[in-house]
């Protein structure tokens, strides 16, 4: 069978369905949110898409409750299925576009849009793929399904709810990675550290500069590319703080601004985003400009919060301020992204962290020492989210069957990966990350100008569809 030749068949169809999903803002959005479409109007848009474009292909269609949705095919009635593992939405699209991040455009080969990589494009790479195992009536021994998710991004609540309410599937992959294929992924822990209330502790003094406000991020897997600290004080005190700043910002070859309006200024600093598995990519702004703040007296409560993000966050990604640091052959070292700061009167004031951890490390050492850690500054931790650590056997008949195709397909070396990120496959005791991103191509999910290669796009779904088949055939 010449996969290939079969995708190149459906590729105008496939470009034009993959661009009406790009084209919708599927940003989870709680403020919309309402029976039948918790994540907000826009990411029920994006899986309503999904499952329009599934019924007109000819699936059995099931949408549940706006959480996730499926598209089936085959004519088993054992209940038995293999599954490819998708999502719809996506991270919201910051920074400065070359072209708008929700009106798709090609060039130079690539599709850029929001959700290109991440997991659009490789969502309709897999759709395509069991489309093609449809048109060829080729035989199945075990029914399929491609899933779709709606809250990949923030929580996970889509797949939390599959797992409740469907049977999970013998085996199966999410095309939410790289390949060749990735068999382990770290674990997770999610949660806000809360200020504690102080009341022994002296208000702001005389003279004294005041943080009224800090904001850095806004989503907790992603690095913060910007931050704003709102202070009050003397004017003088303040034009001196601004000349400083602009020396600090220019020296770390940052891009910043002051602004003061009466006895307050509010400084800006920018910074570069990056996914929250791989913190070392990106520059935190709210780290770069806790960097600054750190140097000066503020009242009681700002100058805890400063001082502890100071002892345990600055210049360290994996962990070691924390005490938590640790590493194994398998996954490699844990890593510490500060996604979201929040300081104001209006609100208790918080941090949040998402760290990933490896395989072998001991999640209760790691929340106990949080908490001691952060016990010393005054701060709480709040009840995590946890995800945990997903391993499948390198000689499983599902891995070799996909190292087989991968190899075949592409004339290139099946080597198992390991990760950071969190995707659909950790929810199935056999899932497996297979693509779609390829060896040597850069890295573009949850970045400006984020883009797949067509070239690319249309292989993955060559090697989707022929995955598809051969799964949906493999004994049990």
């Amino acid at each position: 069978m010449n996969w290939m030749e079969e995708v190149l068949k459906r590729k105008d169809d496939l470009l034009q369905d993959l661009k009406g999903l790009l084209s919708i803002e599927s940003v989870k959005d709680a403020s919309t949110s309402e029976p039948g479409k918790p994540m907000g109007q826009n990411v029920a848009r994006a899986l309503d898409y999904v499952l329009d474009m599934s019924r007109r292909d000819g699936y059995r269609v099931t949408n549940l409750d706006g959480y996730v949705g499926y598209a089936e095919y085959g004519e088993s009635t054992s209940g038995e299925y293999v599954a490819a593992l998708c999502h719809v939405d996506v991270v919201p699209a910051t920074g400065h576009w070359t072209t708008p991040p929700f009106s798709p455009d090609i060039r130079e080969g690539k599709l850029f849009a929001r959700g290109a990589i991440d997991d659009k494009g490789p969502t309709l790479a897999a759709y395509y793929g069991l489309k093609i195992v449809k048109e060829l009536g080729l035989p199945l021994k075990h029914n399929v399904r491609v899933i779709f998710g709606a809250d990949e991004e923030s929580g996970m609540e889509c797949m939390k709810t599959y797992t409740k309410r469907e049977k999970m599937p013998l085996y199966g992959f999410a095309p939410d990675a790289d390949f060749p294929i990735t068999h382990a992924e770290k674990g997770q822990i999610n949660t806000r550290f809360l200020l504690k209330p102080d009341d022994s502790a002296s208000g702001r003094q005389e003279g004294q500069l005041e943080l009224v406000s800090f904001h850095g991020g806004g989503v907790e897997n992603m690095v913060p590319e910007s931050a704003t600290a709102t202070i009050s004080g003397e004017s003088t005190a303040l034009t001196e703080l601004a000349a400083k700043f602009e020396s600090y910002y220019t020296e770390q070859q940052l891009k910043g601004s002051s602004e003061v309006n009466g006895n307050q200024m509010t400084l800006s600093l920018k910074g570069k985003s990056a996914h929250g598995m791989e913190p070392h990519q990106g520059i935190n702004a709210a780290l770069k400009l806790f960097g600054f703040l750190r140097s000066y007296s503020f009242q009681a409560d700002a100058d805890r919060y400063i001082r502890c993000v100071d002892a345990y966050l600055t210049d360290d990604h994996l962990g070691s301020k924390l005490g938590i640091a640790y590493e194994d052959d398998i996954t490699g070292p844990l890593t510490v992204n500060a996604g979201i700061f929040e300081f104001g009167a209006d609100k208790q004031p918080f941090f949040h962290l998402n760290i990933r951890f490896p395989v072998t490390q001991d999640l209760p050492t790691i929340l106990d020492t949080l908490a001691a850690k952060m016990d010393a500054f005054g701060f709480l931790v709040e009840e995590p989210d946890l995800k945990e650590p997903h391993h499948v056997d390198a000689e499983h008949p599902m891995i070799k069957v996909l190292q087989k195709i991968y190899a075949e397909e592409t004339q290139l070396e099946p080597t198992l990966l390991t990760t950071g990120g969190g995707t659909y496959a950790a929810f199935m005791e056999y899932g497996v990350a297979f693509g779609a991103l390829f060896p040597g191509r850069e890295e573009m999910a949850h970045r400006v100008d984020e883009y797949i290669e067509i070239e690319d796009l249309l292989k993955a779904t060559a090697i989707y569809a022929r995955a598809i088949y051969e799964l949906a055939n493999l004994d049990a």
